[in-house]
Order: structure tokens, then C-alpha cells, then sequence
């Protein structure tokens, strides 16, 4: 054996044996229990970040109940990550002087779609370098044909039967990236801004957004704000920028009276407030801010002057007209900001395709309430819990060219909308009328992902969906229990009436040194494959899972890689020690790759165990017992932590001395001990245990699919 551990040699050797013996697929156990996960699809529009790597837990998962004989299925796929994907590409279009407006749409698309199988392919190859034992001959992308055929499946069966519905009312919207989002990708963030009380005929108004005034179609009082009782239902006089006219005073529960001066313009067309009170008022809605983030002709000489651009110059006319009585220049305020750009959002009005979520949600509450589904850790089933109760009606229209087009069609002539389960349709159903034209929106990535579990399995292989669903696990990041995983939950329970999943596990974010979050914008990001080139893909995983609890965050520590890398060495000396001992000392099968014999206690006498070869195997089956029970219950760092507290210091730190005036009767137990140690350690540290279990005496080709110890 060579002296120090070179992963260089073992890695890529031992995952292509792996890959093409079939023992990544759960045919290697055929007749056992079904043991399912679905890999979060990580986003094709890049290579993968270091968070990615704690998808190494699935990993550990997935390898233990293969080794416990389960038919272990664990399938990878790809999410096309539809406005992500679209912003990430539009930056490469601006780099090289264009933008997305220079091309058709469906050239556009084919641009998108060709870079996307590009960065597939290389984040594909990134999960083999970490070690993930995924079935690839089931591998699944967002954009299969197949996939894309369930997804419109949903979404008819969801139509007919009332749950989507089309509506005109405001959405969040980013005038830059030009895509309306769902409540969930709002970023709320409190900033600073001037507070303005402007004079509007005999009432003085407090607004940080005077630029809108000319989409006001009301005031509004409190009803029980004895201030201004008199003036609900009658007209008041306002003197304008661009002349004087009449707005009608309301009363409505929805103003504080506590907020400014107690009355307040509406603005129905870019506040949700104003256009909830518009709809019980019947309020004229006049469009103030455009979709490209200027104001529209009904700002008379305003027209045409981004949101900041005619804030200030309609500040300063006022004042010159003597229309604003103070200025409070620190209010503070939350502001919706687009996640992704960081562009201040508009609610717009819009029409678009809206999911009722209010059946649904209750059904998806139920489930965790029922423990039909369990939530690790347990503090987060909370944070689950109050996202679905508040959730609001989700908007599942994007403006954007990269996704699944949503199979809608607008007939001309009667303003129907005919759907469909894909195919094109050639009639209106109410007129009949040829003149269709489909809707050039794309679905919310997560409105297919949100069926991943269900349409992966469905279009795999025959039998699959049967078998394995629903799945075991769903391990991702906490930072997307709301986004994805209470989504899957909803739509997997619509779909098949059954769970999507028992459990869902909730790993904790992986910060950079510092403690801060990785984001590209800040420069920070690691690439996964700079710490595997480094310390070896078995130090990194076992890294990231040693010494931090489940669901908790942690910083990218190099001490601890280090530490890990330290520990594969000593694995790799405890081997040349125990593997290079001189087999002519000793009786049998000599010792090494080309030994037969398999050597357990029983098939040493008891009166030939000294009272350390009998305490270091009480201690193997303690740690058996105890990792076992901690992989079970999801507590992988009291696993790891039993390993290599057992390994390095009970078996070489102590036992391992003891044996060295006795070679030839510790000899077996040595192996033995070492040969278990490894095969605990193997869902851990899957390339280092393989090359080192192959170099003793075992049956079987592969340490991964061998039987997990028994204690």
C-alpha cells in the first residue's frame, strides 16, 4: 500500500465501477422493502454551490438501507429553474451587447434550452465527484416531454374542476425583469423614506408615494374616526399638478387611523390595500404605473418618468404650489423587493391564472397535524404551519419565455379561455370560433416542481409509481420548507390522495468563513469541487455532517475539513498496519485481497479473547447500535461522531496498541473489527471504505452492497 491516501486514485475508479455494475439502481435488492428519496432538483442554469453538498446526507440515507437489503431508490433530476434560468441567461446576452427583446421567442427559447443541456451535464458530473449513489437511469428533467404531459394534466383536472381560475387583480411585479411573481418570492425589507402630508382639499394626507396621486379615485377615512365623519360619502375639491378635480371620501375598516393624519389617498391600481377597498367601493381603477416602470399618460406632463424620476420632480412641483405641508424625512417602512434583482416591486394589475389554495392548504395542515407526515426538526413544523395558514390564492403566470407554456387558450371573438391537457385546440367550446391565440405565460417553476415527487416517479419505469411511491424522505434546505416542500405536500395530496412523503428532513445553510450567506453578488460562493480537488470528497462530506446538529447552519470550516482529511489518513495507516502484517506468522487463508477466509469472533474460542479483544468488541456493537439508532432517528452528527471517536481512539488509539505484543491471536479480531468499522463508516466515507474493504478478506464485490453489522 501506498503510504499516504491519494483520493486522485480511488474516486473516479470506484464511482464508474459502481455505476456501471447496477448498484445504484434498487433491482440489487428486488424483493426488499421499497426505500425512496427524490433529489431536490438542483437548478440546470449553473454548476452547483457548496449548500449543495449537504444533499450528502441523502446520500448516507440511501446507502444504509441498501446495505440493509432495501430496494433503495434514489432519483436524480434536474429543475430548469424557469425565471432564474431566463435572468442568469439575459446577463450573458447583456455581456455580449443584446438582450432578450433581439429574438423571437422561439429562438430565444432554443438559446436558453442549449445552454441549460450544457450546464446539466457538468453539474451532473459534480454529484458523481461528491459520491451520490443515484439510480441515473431514472434521471428526470423538468422539461421532459413526459413530465411536461403530467404537469398539464394537473393543471386541466385543476381547472374543470374550478380550483384555477383566471382573474384581473394586482400582482407583484418587477418592471425590470418583467415577470410578476407570487407572494413567496418577495423579499421584505425595511428601509428609510420621506414621509410626505400633502393637502388634499380640507384633508392633509401622509403618503411616501405622492408620484401616484393621479390614479387616486378616492380618500378614505376610518368609519369609526369621528374626525371625519361628516365627509364619508360626500366629494371634496383637490387642486392637482395638472389641474383640480373631485374625489369622493370613503369609510373603510382597512385605514389606521393611527397612521399619519388618519385619511389617506386610494390608489387601486398600485396598492393591494386601496384595491381590495376599490372592489367594495366600486372605485374607478386607473393605471398610474406602467409594466416598464414609468408612469402612464394619466400623469398628464409626468408621462414617460421612471417611479424615483417623477417622485422627486412631483415633490418639487408641489412645494413650489405650496401643496405639501411637511416632510418627515426618517420614515420607516417595509419595502417588497424582487429577490433576484433587488428591483423595488409594483403591484400591478394583471390578469393571470390563480391556484385556490384554501382546500388544499387545510389538507396539507392536516397531514403534519396527523403525523401522517413528520418534520425534522421538530421546531420547524411551526414555521410549516404558518405559512399554510396564512397562504393567499397562488399566482402560477410568469411572463417569461423559459418554462412550461401554459396550455390556455383566448378565443377572440367571445374572450373564452379554452385548456387543454397540451394539445392545440382548433375551436372555442362556447363559440366556435377558429380565432384562438394562447397565452404567452409560462407556469411558476414551483407549480412542476411542486409535483416532482408524483411525475418523476409516473414516467421513470413501469411499476415505479406503484412501488415507490410515496417516497421515505424528502431532505432538502429549511430555507425552502415553504416554497417547495408545503407545495409539494398540497399538489402530491390533490394528485394521488395520498402523502408525497413520511418525512422531511431540514438541513441548516452552509455560510462562507465568515459566517455569512454565499451569494454570487458578494463574491463568496465555493465551489464544491475546489474543497473535494483539496481535502478529498470523503473529508467533505463527512465535514459537513460531523459536530453540527440537523437544521442548524454552519460555517465553511477549513480546520474541520482538515481535521476529516486527517481522519481518512489514519484510516488509510490503520489499514497498512492491520493489511501488512506478515501472514507467514500465522495459520489460513493469508490475510489481504486474495483471502478467503472470513474471519468473526465466534470463529475464535473464547478462552483465547483477552480482556481487550473482548472490550473492544462490546464497544463494535455498541457503536453499531448507536449509529444505527442515530441514522434511524436522523441524527447524523451523533452517528459520525461515534465513528470517529470509536475508530480513532477506542480501536487505534487504544486497542490497536494493546495488540502489538500479540500480532498473530489479534490478527482476526483486528480485521474483523477494522472490516465492521468500515462498513459503518461506508455511507459516510463511501470511497476511502471501499478501497480499503476491498484490500481485506470480505465476500461480496462491493462494500456497498454488502449487510449492514448486526450488533
Amino acid at each position: 500500500m501506498d503510504k499516504i491516501y491519494d483520493q486522485l486514485k480511488t474516486e473516479a475508479k470506484w464511482y464508474k465501477f459502481w455505476e456501471d455494475s447496477g448498484f445504484f439502481k434498487p433491482e440489487i435488492n428486488p424483493y426488499g422493502k421499497p426505500f425512496t428519496i427524490i433529489l431536490p432538483p438542483p437548478n440546470a442554469n449553473a454548476d452547483l454551490h457548496f449548500g449543495h453538498a449537504m444533499m450528502s446526507i441523502e446520500d448516507i440515507l440511501i446507502r444504509y438501507h441498501r446495505m440493509k437489503g432495501e430496494a433503495a431508490l434514489w432519483l436524480p433530476g434536474s429543475d430548469h429553474a424557469g425565471f432564474e434560468t431566463q435572468v442568469v441567461f439575459e446577463k450573458r446576452l447583456k455581456a455580449e451587447g443584446k438582450s432578450r427583446f433581439d429574438y423571437d421567442r422561439d429562438t430565444l427559447y432554443q438559446m436558453i434550452w442549449d445552454y441549460v443541456q450544457t450546464n446539466k451535464s457538468g453539474m451532473e458530473n459534480q454529484l458523481r465527484r461528491l459520491g451520490f449513489s443515484l439510480d441515473w437511469s431514472r434521471e428526470k428533467f423538468t422539461l421532459d416531454p413526459d413530465i411536461i404531459d403530467e404537469v398539464y394534466k394537473t393543471f386541466k383536472k385543476m381547472f374543470d374542476e374550478e380550483l384555477i381560475y383566471r382573474d384581473y387583480r394586482l400582482v407583484n411585479y418587477c418592471t425590470r425583469d418583467g415577470t410578476s411573481f407570487s407572494d413567496l418570492e418577495v423579499v421584505h425589507v425595511e428601509q428609510k423614506d420621506p414621509l410626505y402630508y400633502l393637502k388634499y382639499g380640507p384633508f392633509t394626507i401622509a403618503t411616501v408615494r405622492p408620484e401616484t396621486k393621479f390614479g387616486d379615485t378616492a380618500v378614505a377615512v376610518n368609519p369609526n374616526d369621528d374626525r371625519y365623519k361628516e365627509w364619508v360619502g360626500k366629494e371634496i375639491e383637490v387642486e392637482g399638478l395638472i389641474g383640480k378635480y373631485k374625489l369622493k371620501v370613503i369609510a373603510d375598516e382597512l385605514i389606521d387611523p393611527e397612521f399619519g393624519t388618519g385619511a389617506a389617498k386610494v390608489t387601486p391600481s398600485i396598492d393591494f390595500k386601496d384595491f381590495q377597498m376599490s372592489k367594495r367601493h366600486n372605485l374607478e381603477l386607473k393605471m398610474i404605473v406602467g409594466f416598464d416602470g414609468k408612469l402612464t399618460d394619466v400623469a398628464g406632463s409626468y408621462a414617460g418618468l421612471y417611479v424615483n424620476q417623477a417622485r422627486k420632480k412631483v415633490v418639487e412641483d408641489m412645494q413650489e404650489k405650496g401643496l405639501i405641508e411637511k416632510i418627515d424625512e426618517d420614515y420607516t417602512h417595509t419595502v417588497s423587493k424582487c429577490y433576484k434583482c433587488g428591483t423595488t416591486l409594483e403591484p400591478l394589475p394583471l390578469e393571470q391564472w390563480f391556484l385556490n389554495v384554501q382546500e388544499l392548504k387545510k389538507e396539507a395542515l392536516a397531514v403534519v397535524k396527523e403525523k401522517k407526515i413528520a418534520i425534522y426538526p421538530k421546531n420547524f413544523e411551526e414555521q410549516y404551519n404558518q405559512w399554510l395558514t396564512n397562504l393567499n390564492d397562488w399566482n402560477i403566470s410568469r411572463q417569461t419565455v423559459w418554462g412550461i407554456r401554459i396550455p390556455a387558450w383566448n378565443c377572440l371573438a367571445c374572450n373564452a379561455w379554452i385548456t387543454t391537457t397540451g394539445e392545440t385546440p382548433t375551436t372555442c367550446d362556447k363559440c366556435s370560433s377558429k380565432n384562438l391565440k394562447q397565452d404567452s405565460d409560462t407556469f411558476d417553476t414551483w407549480f412542476s416542481s411542486g409535483q416532482w415527487p408524483v411525475v418523476t416517479l409516473k414516467t421513470t419505469k413501469p411499476g415505479d409509481f406503484e412501488k415507490f411511491y410515496p417516497t421515505s424522505v424528502m431532505e432538502t434546505g429549511y430555507d425552502i420548507l415553504k416554497a417547495w416542500v408545503s407545495r409539494m405536500v398540497m399538489l402530491g395530496l390533490y394528485t394521488t390522495g395520498e402523502v408525497p412523503f413520511k418525512d422531511v428532513i431540514l438541513h441548516g445553510l452552509v455560510r462562507d468563513p465568515l459566517g455569512q450567506k454565499m451569494s454570487k453578488s458578494k463574491g463568496n460562493v465555493v465551489s464544491p469541487m475546489e474543497v473535494v480537488d483539496q481535502y478529498g470528497a470523503d473529508a467533505a462530506r463527512m465535514a459537513l455532517v460531523y459536530g453540527t446538529a440537523l437544521g442548524h447552519d454552519q460555517n465553511l470550516s477549513h480546520p474541520k475539513l482538515q481535521a476529516m482529511r486527517n481522519f481518512t489518513n489514519k484510516l488509510w495507516n490503520i489499514a497498512r498496519f492491520i493489511i501488512e502484517f506478515d501472514p507467514s506468522v500465522i495459520p489460513g487463508d493469508k490475510p489481504g485481497i486474495q483471502a478467503k477466509t472470513i474471519w468473526i469472533p465466534d470463529q475464535v474460542r473464547n478462552d483465547k479473547l483477552s480482556a481487550e479483544d473482548k472490550a473492544i468488541l462490546e464497544k463494535l456493537n455498541l457503536t453499531i447500535k448507536k449509529v444505527s439508532d442515530s441514522l434511524d432517528q436522523f441524527r447524523f452528527h451523533d452517528g459520525a461522531d461515534a465513528l470517529y471517536e470509536f475508530i480513532w481512539h477506542e480501536f487505534a488509539d487504544k486497542y490497536i496498541e494493546s495488540t502489538k505484543q500479540r500480532r498473530e491471536e489479534a490478527q482476526p479480531i483486528l480485521e474483523y473489527v477494522f472490516r465492521t468499522s468500515l462498513e459503518l463508516l461506508h455511507p459516510f466515507m463511501p470511497f476511502i471504505t471501499e478501497e480499503l474493504w476491498q484490500k481485506l478478506p470480505h465476500e461480496g464485490e462491493s462494500i456497498m452492497i454488502t449487510r449492514w453489522p448486526a450488533d
